[in-house]
């Protein structure tokens, strides 16, 4: 499987020189607040015309912003939007057609969220950091495969200790966000195998114990 590298929020100028770094890498995951997000997408877009790229509003944005930007990014190619409104704002999202696929993160901690937000998002996002183990995450899983929605793997930055079980449940899901090992200075020894293009393998068999 491939994950995405994250490009973090900074001038068009650093983010597109992020996405540039980035080459070998056929997804990137953009964080984006409130200010100039079309013109940091096209930036991004403008040095990597290849790449598939899902965007991280961070709670950042409403349903104003959304109407106003979504099909200029659907222009420029968006995959994806993540958890584009507040937790717990999800209502903003009622009706609203939008060209590209909505995710729920923040929103959707438990299977008991799912279900009072799934009319909201067509992607969602589970971390077993967040949600409470694979046994929880793979009951998200179950429910929502059974309601066509497309599902995202996330993880908090940490070592390939705490991501491999996201590795094992990402064989499920559309969008794969385990890069958190490549942010740290320094992995544990044996941990996932990542490749320059943004290929994942799984860790030597003693990381499990």
């Amino acid at each position: 499987m491939q994950t995405v590298a994250t490009i973090g929020i900074g001038t068009d100028a650093f983010m597109k020189q992020r996405a540039h770094d980035f080459a070998d890498y056929q997804n990137l995951k953009i964080k984006l607040d409130a200010e100039r997000p079309v013109e940091r997408v096209a930036a991004i877009r403008h040095a990597r015309p290849d790449a598939t790229l899902v965007i991280d509003a961070n709670q950042g944005w409403d349903r104003e912003i959304l109407e106003e930007i979504t099909t200029h990014l659907y222009k420029l190619g968006v995959a994806m939007i993540e958890q584009p409104v507040a937790r717990d704002y999800d209502s903003q999202l009622a009706g609203f057609d939008s060209p590209i696929p909505l995710g729920a993160d923040e929103s959707c901690l438990s299977l008991a969220e799912y279900e009072s937000i799934a009319q909201s998002y067509d992607v969602i996002n589970i971390k077993l950091d967040k949600c409470g183990g694979l046994t929880e995450a793979l009951q998200i899983v179950e429910r929502a495969k059974s309601d066509n929605k497309r599902l995202m793997v996330g993880n908090m930055t940490g070592s390939s200790l705490s991501i491999a079980p996201a590795f094992v449940i990402a064989q499920f899901y559309d969008f794969v966000d385990i890069d958190g090992p490549l942010l740290l200075e320094q992995d544990i020894p044996g941990g996932l195998d990542y490749s320059l293009s943004g290929w994942v393998g799984p860790p030597e068999s003693h990381l499990w114990g």
